[in-house]
């Protein structure tokens, strides 16, 4: 008896490939590291009582250093997925 059914030739199971270089992701971490550094470096700075103000709010750290360490975490991260592979 003839079978309708057809026998494909054996694929060999293909190696699997990452996206990225090793080296991408380890600067990927670095800079989502660096992002949650500067989050870290936001918070606090509340007062106790909300009847009075609290001036750490206005402080360098979270008005300058804070923002710049976040924006410099998203370069190292938009480095990391443009830099090519070899």
């Amino acid at each position: 008896m003839k079978s309708n059914y057809k026998e494909e030739p054996q694929q060999h199971p293909q190696k699997q490939e990452f996206l990225f270089d090793g080296i991408n992701y380890k600067i990927l971490l670095i800079g989502i590291g660096v992002i949650a550094l500067g989050f870290i470096l936001m918070s606090g700075g509340g007062s106790d009582n909300p009847n009075v103000f609290s001036e750490d709010v206005f402080s360098f750290r979270r008005i300058r250093l804070a923002p710049t360490t976040v924006l410099i975490g998203f370069g190292i991260t938009i480095y990391s997925i443009f830099k090519k592979s070899k």
